[in-house]
């Protein structure tokens, strides 16, 4: 398997690719930039994201309506992140299934660990096998929810 490798599944009039070269960068930004997890996030950032994960853009007529990306490691661990589909596509099952997509790509199918961090939709994933991890010193995090409003960059500390 080639971390590479484009894969396509098509359903209806609508297409779920890992073709980098089909995302639309700008439709990907304007979304997550007015999301609730990544409010202001600049173009800059959503571009580097992009080139280090592993993307599934959902396309309807040839437009970018929906998004998804597994930031991993090719091998044991993925974090999936920025999963969305657009208000207007919203109710058609799309959701579901380009998680059902992104769960049959050959690297996801040997991860040993994916992790998913949500308040929206906690339903769709709780369907496809999530589980939440509620267990003490369990699960451990540094959240910081509005660095792209606050324009700060992090010093680092010595």
């Amino acid at each position: 398997m080639s971390i590479s490798a484009v894969y396509e599944w098509r359903q209806n009039n609508y297409l779920v690719s890992t073709d980098r070269e089909k995302l639309d960068v700008q439709a990907v930004h304007r979304y997550l930039t007015r999301s609730t997890w990544a409010k202001g996030i600049s173009q800059e950032i959503v571009t580097t994201s992009i080139q280090n994960s592993l993307n599934f853009g959902v396309y309807h007529q040839g437009c970018q309506i929906g998004f998804a990306r597994l930031i991993t490691d090719y091998a044991t661990f993925a974090y999936l992140c920025d999963v969305y589909i657009l208000e207007e596509h919203q109710g058609k099952g799309l959701g579901r299934w380009v998680m059902e997509c992104l769960h049959h790509h050959p690297v996801f199918e040997q991860l040993r660990r994916i992790m998913l961090f949500t308040t929206t939709a906690p339903w769709l994933y709780e369907k496809l096998g999530y589980e939440p991890v509620n267990r003490e010193n369990y699960a451990w995090t540094i959240t910081r929810p509005d660095i792209y409003l606050n324009g700060e960059k992090s010093e680092r500390r010595r």
